[in-house]
């Protein structure tokens, strides 16, 4: 009997804070912009920080406001500047965008002391292992950030040049012709 009642009680207390969060969410909801979502949805989401805010959240916002420009994400490179900026409506100079590097970190495993310190500072989760463990690196997941070489008290981590593979070549953007016959 003591069972039944307390399930019972304990059914109905969930079934009114539900009730209760629920009505909360409804009337507390705070509204965000929709140019906002946008934005951070354009960009790649691992919240490395290179940009200098602290995700991208952040950086859509201070884009919006204008407090930083639309060239504020390194791995986004000028291709994500320029929909940031036709999305915004802006002009945009890429003279001083610098096209992102395709590193990837590795471990070298002779020196590797399983730390754990690498893996803590990583934004995408790309470093596995287990304490007092060999390292590895996931490439696939690796936005090559340097934060793990940083951190690193062996150095055993570097960051290498990705391999060009047929799994990852992408043919290069052809040239766009111009009245004249040049190219650009």
């Amino acid at each position: 009997m003591y069972v039944l009642s307390a399930i019972l009680s304990l059914t109905v207390l969930g079934l009114i804070l539900g009730l209760l969060l629920g009505i909360a969410a409804r009337y507390l909801k705070v509204e965000s912009s929709p140019i906002v979502d946008e934005i951070e949805a354009l960009m790649p989401g691992s919240q490395c920080g290179q940009c200098g805010f602290p995700g991208c959240r952040p950086a859509a916002e201070a884009v919006v406001e204008g407090k930083a420009p639309a060239t504020l994400c390194p791995p986004g490179g000028s291709a994500l500047a320029e929909q940031i900026a036709t999305l915004l409506g802006l002009d945009l100079d890429l003279s001083d965008v610098k096209e992102p590097e395709h590193i990837v970190a590795r471990v070298l495993e002779a020196t590797c002391i399983g730390c754990t310190r690498c893996f803590k500072v990583c934004p995408t989760d790309a470093i596995v292992g287990a304490p007092k463990q060999i390292h590895a690196v996931v490439a696939d997941a690796c936005i090559g950030c340097k934060k793990c070489v940083e951190v690193c008290p062996t150095e055993c981590l570097q960051m290498h040049q990705i391999e060009v593979t047929l799994r990852n070549w992408r043919w290069s953007k052809p040239a766009v012709a111009v009245a004249g016959g040049a190219t650009c």
